[in-house]
């Protein structure tokens, strides 16, 4: 089944090679690196890595992936420039800094949050970078060697209740860049654009209430849909049109993370929020009822499935592993610190760093919790880790005020 799913999300775009990492969760949108691939387990500030290079600027995008360049987005609060960074893939040496914005950030965003948050999406022919600015999400494309193409204010953004900055990161599938605005105001929806022009083809409209979640790329009787939690509700839309295709009510008011999937199940799994706490499995085909649910909070982060098995990280730092077909508890194990990163999966191993840089891997097994290591960088981490050439590539910060660094590491040799 994972294979028709690969085909499947492979025709919705330009042709991406298979070692790329073209945009959040990955060429096949579950945080899942290619089968047979390898990453190491162990590493540190002086051993375990190919090469180091500061960034500048603050930012909680993944490094994605496309050919020879890493491409990451960043922040200058002091001068409110907003940019696009493109890194040599080998060496880690900074090609350019493409500024995107200057001036006109929000007044307010959450302390734990950047102007610079969502993840680069590519087609294999462009990459597209999404910023909160000036009361819009703004969609820019370039050229793979950073080049500006176009630059349209593709959804507004005016939240009036909380003011917390931007989350959800764009979406290359069927042909269409996908953005996902949600606030408590006039516009909200999810909008797709031609990747080659920028032109608007298709609005969805959506509840008028914040919520901060990327669609999912969820595929469902050989066809995909786009899939999301938040304002009380699960809802798929039509990747190509736009057309609503089902909702069912669940959820709660406000969600982060990206929905999961466990395709022979025919279910799709969910967690979040606020005000509530939830953690749910729905049926991607009618009757769309709940199939288990339970109280468990995966605010920011997202879920990760593997083998029929449900696996996360909650907020308070407890690992879990749920049996995906009924939610029955196979396991808990406190990890601890806070968590904004997902969980990335290579081979038989499970990847999570939390919010004050420390990776743990531990083995995706229903059977047991079995930590392999604990492993520190810097002092925080807010990106999720990108797997791939048998290496991770890793964001993080050192230090902190005005002694900030932020860092882009390839681990492994």
């Amino acid at each position: 089944m994972r294979n028709l799913m690969v085909i499947g999300l492979a025709m919705m775009a330009s042709v991406v090679a298979a070692e790329d990492w073209p945009q959040w969760r990955g060429p096949t949108a579950d945080n899942h690196a290619a089968p047979g691939a390898t990453a190491p387990s162990e590493w540190s500030e002086t051993s375990g890595l190919r090469w180091r290079t500061a960034i500048p600027g603050r930012g909680h995008s993944s490094p994605t992936v496309v050919a020879e360049r890493i491409y990451l987005t960043t922040a200058d609060e002091p001068t409110q420039t907003q940019s696009l960074l493109i890194l040599d893939r080998s060496t880690g040496a900074l090609l350019k800094t493409q500024r995107v914005h200057q001036g006109n950030f929000p007044a307010e965003i959450h302390p734990s949050n950047t102007h610079a948050s969502p993840t680069v999406a590519s087609d294999g022919e462009r990459v597209f970078a999404l910023f909160y600015n000036d009361g819009s999400a703004w969609l820019s494309a370039f050229t793979l060697a950073g080049e500006p193409l176009w630059s349209v204010p593709a959804a507004p953004f005016k939240p009036q209740q909380y003011t917390f900055g931007f989350g959800s990161s764009p979406r290359v599938v069927a042909g269409l860049v996908v953005v996902s605005s949600e606030f408590d105001g006039t516009g909200s929806g999810i909008y797709a654009f031609d990747p080659a022009t920028g032109k608007q083809v298709w609005r969805a409209d959506r509840p008028e209430s914040l919520s901060y979640s990327t669609p999912s790329l969820v595929p469902v009787a050989g066809k995909v849909q786009l899939m999301l939690t938040g304002n009380r509700q699960v809802a798929a839309y039509d990747p190509a049109s736009g057309a609503p295709l089902w909702s069912q009510p669940g959820t709660t008011r406000a969600t982060c993370g990206t929905m999961v999937w466990e395709e022979g199940l025919g279910l799709a799994m969910g967690s979040g929020g606020y005000p509530e706490s939830f953690t749910l499995a729905i049926r991607t085909t009618p009757p769309h009822d709940v199939v288990w649910e339970n109280r468990i909070k995966c605010y920011e982060q997202s879920l990760l499935v593997a083998a029929g098995h449900v696996y996360c990280v909650a907020d308070n730092g407890v690992a879990y592993c749920w049996r995906a077909a009924d939610g029955k508890e196979l396991w808990k194990q406190r990890l601890g610190g806070r968590y904004s990163s997902s969980p990335v999966l290579v081979g038989d191993k499970i990847y999570v760093t939390n919010e004050q840089g420390t990776t743990f891997v531990f083995r995706a097994d229903p059977a047991a919790f079995e930590l392999l290591a604990e492993n520190q960088l810097g002092t925080s981490g807010y990106a999720t880790l990108t797997p791939l050439d048998g290496k991770l590539y890793h964001r993080y910060a050192s230090g902190d005020g005005p002694e900030r660094q932020e860092y882009l590491v390839a681990i492994g040799d």
